[in-house]
């Protein structure tokens, strides 16, 4: 089992940058498939990015894509996600996940392991 604990998130104005960091602690970091996924108030927690095992293979929401970038460093057992252009519609807690899965899973079911979420809000 992997332990997840996010950071990073906070009060921004619209199109300004934060960068969400998921540090894992327990099981192998590198064995893992993980991803970002984000909840707004009301709504359905929604996929928002995942990344390989290896990092060489990354998958985004179309909402997101070119604006977001997930990356993660196995040496420290960090994964990150860059967010540019940040919209109010961003505004969500943002939750990393982990997936014992190979390749890029995108679906919530598929990651067994779950951070506790850092809040993301987006003035405009």
């Amino acid at each position: 089992q992997v332990q997840l604990v996010e950071s990073g998130g906070g009060l921004v104005q619209a199109g300004d940058s934060l960068r969400l960091s998921c540090a894992a602690s327990g099981r192998t970091f590198s064995t893992y498939a993980m991803g970002w996924f984000r909840q707004a108030p009301g709504k359905e927690r929604e996929f928002v990015a995942v990344i390989s095992r290896s990092g060489m293979s990354t998958d985004y929401a179309v909402s997101v894509k070119g604006r977001f970038t997930i990356s993660r460093d196995n040496a420290k057992n960090t994964l990150y996600l860059q967010m540019n252009s940040l919209k109010p519609e961003d505004t969500a807690v943002y939750y990393c996940a982990a997936s014992d899965l190979g390749g890029i899973p995108a679906r919530i079911a598929l990651f067994g392991s779950w951070g506790q979420g850092t809040q993301v809000t987006v003035s405009s």
